[in-house]
C-alpha cells in the first residue's frame, strides 16, 4: 500500500469516527430562499486558486445565492477526508490524490477542473529545477538522481518516471526525497539534492536565486494542457442536492473566464490570501484555468498513475466524472 494511500485511510478514518460521514442531509439547493447558501470550500494557499478567490470577490458566486466560506489546508490529499467526513462541501486537489481517495474507497466525485499545465514546454508554473551550474542537462540524466518532491508516490513522481522512462532511461533508479514546497529552492542551492520539482511561487524564486530549469515536466508530458487540479464533492451530496453542484460550477466557470481574461487581477488577488509580494506575483508564471473537465488528462493519471504502483489498478472514471 503506497504512503499515499495509507495517508487518505487513516486521515477519513479519524475524521469519520470523530464528525460522522456524508454532508448534512438537510441542505437545500441554491436559490431556493432569500437567504444565501453558506457553502463551505476547502483551497491551498498557492497561487492555482486565484480565480476562486476572484469570483467571491466579483460576486460571481453570490449572484447565484451561495455564500462562500474558503478554508486553507496544506494539501489535497488532506482536504479529501476534510469533504468526506461533512467538514467541508467542496474543495480543491490534485487528480491523482482523487483517484487514490476513489481506490481506497471513499466517496467522492469530481464537478470541475481546477487548474492545469500551460501546455507550453518552454514556459509552466512548474519545472524540475537544478543548480545553474549542475551536470544534468535533460530528463535523461534524472536516473540515479535524487529528485525533491512534495510528496512520495504523487503526481510529481509518476509524470516524472514517465519522462524519463518515455526518453529511454530507467525511471526506477531515481531517488525520490519528501520535501515541502517552500524548501525546495533552499535545497537546491545547498546541493542537498540533484533537482527538485518546484511549483510557483517557488519555481520563480529559485529561478532568481541562480537555479536552472531543467524541464517543464507537466507541460511536456502531453501536446494538449494537463489537467492537475479538480474540484469535488461526496457523491452523496451530488446526488442529493444537483442544484447546489450546478450553482457552484458555474460560478467557477465564470471565475476561471474572468481570471484567464484578467490576469493582473489574479496577480493582485493572490496578495489577499499568500504572502507572495507585488514584485513576485508579477514575475510568477499563472496556471491554466480550463473551464471544462479534461477526461484525456484523467486517463493519463490513470494510466501511470497504476503503471508506478501509486494505483493498484486503473481508476473508475466514470464513477468519479459527472454525467455528460
Amino acid at each position: 500500500m503506497s504512503r499515499l494511500r495509507l495517508t487518505v485511510l487513516l486521515s477519513c478514518s479519524v475524521l469519520l469516527t470523530a464528525c460522522g460521514g456524508g454532508a448534512d442531509g438537510g441542505t437545500t439547493g441554491a436559490g431556493s430562499s432569500d437567504a444565501p447558501r453558506q457553502v463551505t470550500v476547502g483551497v491551498i494557499p498557492i497561487a492555482d486558486v486565484a480565480p476562486l478567490y476572484l469570483g467571491v470577490e466579483q460576486g460571481f458566486f453570490s449572484d447565484r445565492g451561495l455564500e462562500l466560506e474558503l478554508v486553507s489546508g496544506q494539501g489535497g490529499a488532506a482536504l479529501v477526508p476534510a469533504v468526506v467526513s461533512g467538514q467541508m462541501d467542496f474543495a480543491f486537489s490534485n487528480t491523482l490524490s482523487l483517484l487514490v481517495g476513489q481506490e481506497a474507497g471513499l466517496p467522492i466525485q469530481v464537478v470541475a477542473p481546477g487548474n492545469a499545465s500551460t501546455g507550453d514546454p518552454a514556459e509552466d508554473f512548474a519545472c524540475v529545477i537544478v543548480p545553474a551550474d549542475s551536470s544534468l542537462q535533460s530528463v535523461t540524466d534524472l536516473a540515479g538522481a535524487r529528485v525533491s518532491t512534495n510528496t512520495l508516490n504523487n503526481i510529481n513522481v509518476a509524470v516524472i518516471r514517465d519522462l524519463v522512462d518515455g526518453a529511454g532511461a530507467d525511471s526506477s533508479s531515481i531517488q525520490f526525497v519528501e520535501i515541502a514546497h517552500p524548501d525546495v529552492p533552499q535545497v537546491i542551492a545547498n546541493r542537498q539534492v540533484d533537482a527538485g520539482v518546484a511549483v510557483e511561487p517557488f519555481k520563480t524564486i529559485a529561478l532568481q536565486q541562480g537555479a536552472r530549469c531543467l524541464s517543464n515536466v507537466f507541460a511536456e508530458v502531453q501536446d494538449e494542457p494537463l489537467l492537475i487540479g479538480a474540484y469535488f464533492t461526496t457523491t452523496e451530496l451530488a446526488q442529493s442536492d444537483p442544484e447546489l453542484v450546478e450553482a457552484f460550477v458555474e460560478g467557477l466557470q465564470e471565475s476561471f473566464a474572468y481570471a484567464t481574461d484578467n490576469p493582473d487581477e489574479a496577480r493582485r488577488i493572490l496578495g489577499s490570501y499568500t504572502e507572495l509580494t507585488p514584485e513576485l506575483a508579477e514575475a510568477i508564471t499563472l496556471a491554466g484555468w480550463p473551464r471544462e473537465l479534461d477526461r484525456a488528462s484523467l486517463e493519463y493519471m490513470s494510466e501511470v498513475g497504476s503503471r508506478y504502483g501509486i494505483l493498484e489498478s486503473p481508476a473508475d472514471l466514470d464513477a468519479l466524472l459527472p454525467e455528460q
